[in-house]
């Protein structure tokens, strides 16, 4: 507590009763950026639509609905965590898929870069989660 009696922002934040996984910063960015990799992927070549275009929005969005999946299924913390781990594993192939589009000249360095980093943050979220899995799991 301050001394006017208020809690600090920071401290009401972690303490707040989460409903929702939208809820969750990670899961927010984790969709802001795959819809970000949607909108991208709109100008990969047509032959890549199968292969790459796919494979890139099928993973971003994975992240997502790994998240929503282990939200809803909390009460097993083992199921939770396994989720996490999902989550983790689909931001991972995303990257990869952004490094092919970088090397093909899909996407440039400088679009790479933001959502790389993006990945990263995620990844740290995630971890953050993991290693506080009691605070979220009923």
């Amino acid at each position: 507590m301050t001394d006017e009696g208020r809690v600090p922002k920071d401290e009401a934040r972690m303490t707040r009763k989460i409903g929702s996984v939208r809820e969750l910063e990670v899961y927010r960015l984790a969709f802001d950026t795959a819809m970000e990799i949607f909108e991208i992927s709109r100008g990969f070549p047509k032959e890549e639509r199968y292969s790459l275009t796919d494979q890139i929005r099928r993973s971003s969005r994975s992240v997502c609905t790994s998240l929503a999946e282990g939200w809803r299924r909390r009460r097993y913390k083992a199921v939770f965590i396994n989720k996490l781990s999902e989550a983790a594993q689909e931001a991972a192939e995303t990257q990869t898929w952004l490094e092919f589009a970088l090397r093909c000249n899909y996407i440039d360095n400088g679009n790479f870069g933001k959502l790389d980093d993006k990945y990263e943050h995620i990844f740290a979220m995630l971890i953050t989660m993991e290693r506080k899995v009691d605070t979220f799991c009923k």
